[in-house]
């Protein structure tokens, strides 16, 4: 039940990777699994309205209380709930000292991949929604957690697969649960629509070095009206957002491929390795060898 209707969450909200982290990124590796109590014990047991950029959530909560405002709206629940959270949604959460359960934090474009095939339940997915559950429900949600948090904590051969398949059957379970009886909240801005357009539009050419113009052309507004919308949901301009794609695909492919900067570069649209590099280099403070090196330093600190 709704406890009071509010003021629409100012635009001017932090984006943070996870919750007090600005500088962190999920980019390389997609996947967290904390207790909400790990990081709400951080904050006095309050999560202060903010939005995730490239991350989608989902909150498992066995026992306890949380006070949700989101886009606007507040209420309360009791565990056992659950609650999904879109990239670019405005949120925010009050937990009792006592609260026990899990926060799931996936960068989103892996779920997207993941249900490329499955285009209704991606949409479902792709909602801020939450809702008590029963028990027979909890019970089966609790039990695909602790999986998804096993494989992900274990070294196990096939590891990324495990991950994958453990996290699908906890997304099924969880938009079975929320269906029935679906507690739904939209905020009906159409500045997070065009974002969440340009943004698709953006992963499926960020290889092209498409212009700025041709996205604004394709979504039906100006470039003007487009970095506009970006300034206010994201808090950077459009062309920001497609240079943070490029760079994240970058990164991606320096730390966990052989292929050369030239190769990267050139995959990326980047006819001149030279230029590549210095578009790396201006984007992150590093050149693509220095960031590589370090990556790998990281990943293997006794090697």
């Amino acid at each position: 039940m709704p406890l009071a209707r509010t003021r629409p969450v100012a635009t001017a909200l932090p984006t943070y990777a996870l919750y007090g982290e600005q500088g962190r990124s999920l980019g390389v590796d997609w996947l967290h699994i904390e207790s909400i109590a790990a990081r709400s014990r951080l904050h006095d047991w309050e999560i202060k309205p903010h939005r995730h950029d490239l991350l989608f959530q989902i909150l498992y909560i066995r026992s306890g209380q949380v006070k949700v405002s989101a886009e606007g709206d507040a209420w309360q629940l009791r565990g056992p709930c659950a609650m999904t959270v879109p990239a670019l949604s405005a949120h925010g959460f009050a937990f009792s000292r006592k609260v026990d359960g899990l926060v799931i934090t996936v960068l989103e474009q892996h779920l997207r991949d993941l249900l490329a095939h499955e285009q209704a339940l991606l949409a479902q997915t792709l909602r801020l929604r939450a809702q008590a559950l029963p028990r027979e429900a909890a019970d089966a949600i609790g039990s695909a957690v602790m999986a998804l948090r096993d494989e992900f904590t274990a070294a196990e051969p096939w590891r990324g697969l495990a991950i994958d398949t453990a996290l699908l059957h906890l997304v099924v379970l969880v938009q079975r649960a929320l269906g029935q009886g679906e507690r739904n909240v939209d905020d009906g801005d159409r500045a997070f629509e065009h974002v969440r357009r340009f943004r698709t539009l953006v992963e499926a050419r960020f290889r092209e070095q498409v212009r700025l113009s041709d996205c604004a052309s394709e979504l039906g507004i100006t470039p003007t009206q487009l970095n506009r919308v970006c300034h206010r949901v994201l808090g950077q301009s459009a062309l920001a957002v497609m240079n943070a794609r490029i760079v994240l695909e970058a990164q991606r492919e320096l730390a966990y491929t052989t292929m050369s900067v030239k190769q990267i570069g050139l995959g990326l649209g980047f006819a001149d390795p030279a230029y590549f590099t210095r578009f790396f280099l201006r984007e992150t403070g590093q050149s693509p060898t220095t960031w590589r090196q370090a990556a790998q330093s990281m990943r293997h600190p006794s090697a």
